[in-house]
């Protein structure tokens, strides 16, 4: 994909996180081409599950599943992975555990390193990248989830013993000053807990606006996240306590 068409890609998924849904005309008419190439650029997007086609409209998809998730403030959640790729190399291994954000992590590693190899539960994320050269992929075993894509169960954790990593990094769908990190499921959450066992630094990828949602299933890692990567709009009362415990990288 070039340059030119993925930066349109974004501005596009950027329009439609801020008004759902837009007439392709009008599309166009913000993006400077013609309806032509909106319209090829809405068929790929939809293919990859981005985005809902309708007569003259495009709206986002259902954030329900993961890849509707994955378009919901795609441009945060880019930023976010592109500071996380830094702390990785070439030839390096790494776990990543499933959600848009790491899944688009795991996409621009297997197009900006050599030989990366990448341990997730997530089937996801494994079809996500099949297509790059450059990415070996290990997928845990276990209970697969038809909506999140991802795989659960006790088999995660014996699966996942059999490796040791520097880096792994995970989501969560929100947090709280007293329970930390969590989760909306109960054994993604599991996951996230049998998957931190095997990695030297958990490193947390979030947008801001998780920090507003307490959720209901705590994370419960055994090692607190030794890093959280958000946006700029975290609160500044919210970042003062993760500070306390871990390092905190805002992204403009």
């Amino acid at each position: 994909m070039t340059k030119k068409k993925e930066q349109r890609f974004e501005e596009l998924l950027n329009l439609l996180t801020q008004e759902n849904k837009i007439e392709v005309a009008r599309l166009s008419d913000l993006l400077h081409v013609s309806q032509v190439t909106i319209r090829k650029d809405l068929d790929e997007l939809e293919e990859k599950g981005f985005v809902q086609r309708q007569h003259g409209f495009a709206s986002l998809s259902s954030p329900d599943n993961i890849s509707g998730r994955l378009a919901w403030h795609y441009d945060a959640k880019k930023k976010i992975a592109q500071k996380a790729a830094g702390l990785i190399h070439d030839h390096d291994t790494v776990m990543i555990e499933s959600g848009s954000c790491c899944a688009i992590l795991a996409s621009i590693l297997a197009q900006s390193k050599k030989d990366i190899t990448i341990i997730t539960n997530s089937a996801f994320i494994a079809d996500y990248v099949r297509h790059e050269e450059n990415v070996n992929l290990i997928l845990l075993g276990g209970i697969y989830q038809k909506d999140s894509q991802c795989l659960v169960g006790p088999s995660i954790r014996d699966s996942a013993s059999n490796y040791n990593v520097t880096y792994f990094f995970a989501g969560t769908d929100g947090w709280s000053e007293r329970t930390g990190f969590t989760n909306k499921d109960q054994m993604r959450a599991q996951a996230v807990r049998d998957m931190a066992h095997s990695a030297e630094k958990l490193v947390i990828l979030t947008e801001s606006e998780k920090f507003e949602h307490p959720g209901t299933v705590p994370l419960n890692v055994k090692n607190q996240p030794a890093c959280v990567i958000t946006d700029q709009n975290i609160p500044d009362n919210i970042k003062k306590v993760l500070e306390k415990s871990c390092e905190v990288v805002s992204v403009d």
